[in-house]
């Protein structure tokens, strides 16, 4: 009901009591029983009250309502619109009950209990809701840190390949002004032996009387060529003009600099969890492939294990040991302690081995390797592997003291990261965060001296390579 209505109005001490008292006459401590109530004035009228209510061009147009409609909740409360000032706000509220009425009515076992199973319910909704937000925040930290080192990553590759560029035009510098130095050396060499030459033509010639006709003559000859020879000097010299070296700065790459507003492009949004949710891996069963031939003299080794796009599975002996992988159009190759990035024509972009601040990124010898979208994760023999971004640069470290010398790693599609342990005889899993999610098999299982893993998302398992065994090892998952 709306505020401020005198619903029961009663003056102590009077000689005769009203249900309903004028509003305007008890301003006036006069007491008249009321007949009509005004919704917008909010105030209960007696007859004479109502009369001058329905005279005044203010109050006119007021819809009055009798006392006892006001009395049952029938009226209508009106409050000025904050966008029209000379237009009401009307809320209607019939059907309002008294609390006093609707406590009568008693609350049943079943609506109780009803109502304590959607608490539950919803308090246990909650309580899930904080633990995600929670592990969301964490992971956003984890984000904030993994972008804060590819932008300096990003700053670095940019001073470096500016300091390159530097270098090279430097070099340049160097090259042209020695050249030009050269000449000029040269140049002045030369102008000197002609003008002492000339000072010499000069001294003979004022010795020229006291000379026989056949040693003019010969001096005659010698001079006119000194005389000509300097000509030919300078004629050649005012040819050539003044030698300079100048320098433009490359407008293009000025431009692209002072021109960007940024160092790369932020994204935030929200991930489809339906789709990256974390599974969580329950082995079902454990099969295995015998994959020894009538000509095979040794127990095969298994060194790798491919998984190709039309479902087939490619295993790799022993012997052909060398880790490869795709990363964002690039051919990724193990060699020896560090990693090679190969482009699509076979040429050579980069060796990684250490980082930007030169120390060395792996353990020991890299083996093996998988990629996700953007990142390489290499295994190095020792408690984990390193996971690379695309550019080479180190993004974190999967390390689990119960890995010993890890050798196989595969990614499954959820973003689940898998590494085996070759003297540990386990299997850790970490997810796309690289948190560790614990084993998926220990040292007691079938397992022994596994060396090589592959996801297979179209089938739902794992299937495991191990050393000297002529048996492949499929895990089936729940």
């Amino acid at each position: 009901m709306a505020e401020g209505i005198n619903v029961q109005s009663f003056k102590d001490g009077s000689d005769a009591d009203f249900e309903f008292t004028c509003s305007p006459c008890s301003k006036d401590n006069i007491r008249e029983e009321a007949n009509k109530y005004c919704p917008e004035c909010q105030e209960y009228l007696c007859n004479t009250c109502t009369r001058y209510h329905g005279r005044l061009n203010a109050t006119q147009q007021h819809k009055l309502l009798d006392k006892n409609d006001a009395n049952r909740g029938l009226h209508i409360a009106r409050t000025k619109c904050q966008y029209h000032a000379d237009r009401n706000i009307e809320m209607s509220c019939d059907g309002v009950n008294k609390i006093e009425d609707a406590s009568k009515q008693s609350v049943t076992q079943t609506e109780i209990q009803a109502l304590l199973d959607e608490t539950k319910v919803a308090h246990g909704t909650v309580k899930s809701l904080a633990v995600k937000r929670k592990q969301n925040l964490t992971a956003l930290d984890k984000q904030k840190v993994l972008i804060e080192v590819k932008l300096d990553a990003t700053e670095t590759k940019l001073i470096e390949h500016i300091r390159k560029l530097k270098r090279e035009t430097a070099k340049c510098l160097n090259d042209k002004y020695s050249t030009l130095k050269e000449e000029l050396v040269s140049s002045i060499s030369v102008s000197g032996r002609t003008a002492e030459d000339l000072k010499q033509t000069t001294e003979q010639l004022q010795m020229m009387d006291s000379m026989n006709l056949e040693q003019q003559f010969v001096r005659m000859k010698l001079m006119k060529k000194t005389v000509k020879d300097a000509n030919t000097v300078c004629t050649e010299g005012a040819a050539e003009g003044t030698k300079f070296i100048d320098f433009t700065e490359n407008k293009e790459l000025k431009d692209v600099i002072t021109k960007a507003n940024s160092i790369g492009d932020l994204t935030t949004g929200i991930l489809d969890e339906q789709i990256v949710k974390q599974r969580q891996y329950k082995i079902k069963s454990t099969k295995e492939i015998n994959l020894k031939q009538t000509y095979d003299l040794w127990n095969c080794y298994i060194s790798d294990i491919c998984k190709l796009s039309d479902g087939r599975t490619i295993v790799i002996e022993y012997g052909h040991q060398l880790g490869l992988t795709m990363c964002c159009g690039d051919l990724w190759s193990s060699a020896s302690n560090g990693v090679n990035v190969y482009s699509t024509s076979s040429n050579l972009v980069k060796y990684i081995a250490k980082d930007q601040n030169g120390k060395f990124i792996f353990k020991s010898s890299v083996t093996h390797m998988a990629a996700t979208p953007d990142t390489v994760i290499v295994t190095d023999g020792s408690d984990g592997a390193v996971c690379l971004n695309k550019d080479g640069t180190v993004i974190e470290e999967l390390r689990d003291s119960r890995l010993k010398c890890t050798k196989g790693v595969c990614v499954a599609d959820d973003g689940t990261i898998f590494l085996c342990g070759y003297h540990s005889h386990n299997i850790v899993m970490f997810n796309r965060d690289g948190n560790c999610l614990g084993e998926l098999t220990g040292k007691d299982s079938v397992l022994k001296a596994p060396v090589s893993m592959c996801f297979d998302g179209t089938n739902n398992r794992l299937i495991v390579g191990v050393y000297n065994n002529d048996k492949l090892f499929v895990i089936e998952f729940a």
